[in-house]
């Protein structure tokens, strides 16, 4: 069973801001959700049937690229040939 404490910890490692009066309803579909998975356990994972798995996708083909230099012209800022973007931490 997850507590107020649980979801309360849990919501701030999400960096999900939740008031007092919610804190309540939270912990309560949170429980609900758990109690489900507990269902889901129960249930047998053989289903009878097997399904072949393939590739859908494309054979990869080879073909010429933009050279370093022409790749660069339009960027912004570059650093070492690279394109630099900005610091987001």
């Amino acid at each position: 069973m997850v507590s107020e404490r649980d979801v309360e910890h849990i919501a701030g490692l999400a960096d999900i801001g939740l008031i007092k009066e919610e804190l309540d309803d939270f912990t309560v579909q949170f429980n609900r959700i758990l109690d489900y998975f507990d269902i889901l356990d129960t249930v047998e994972g053989d289903c009878g049937y097997e399904q072949d798995r393939y590739n859908v996708l494309r054979e990869d083909v080879i073909r010429p690229s933009l050279l370093q230099e022409e790749a660069l012209k339009n960027a912004g800022e570059t650093e070492d040939g690279f394109f630099k973007a900005p610091k987001v931490m």
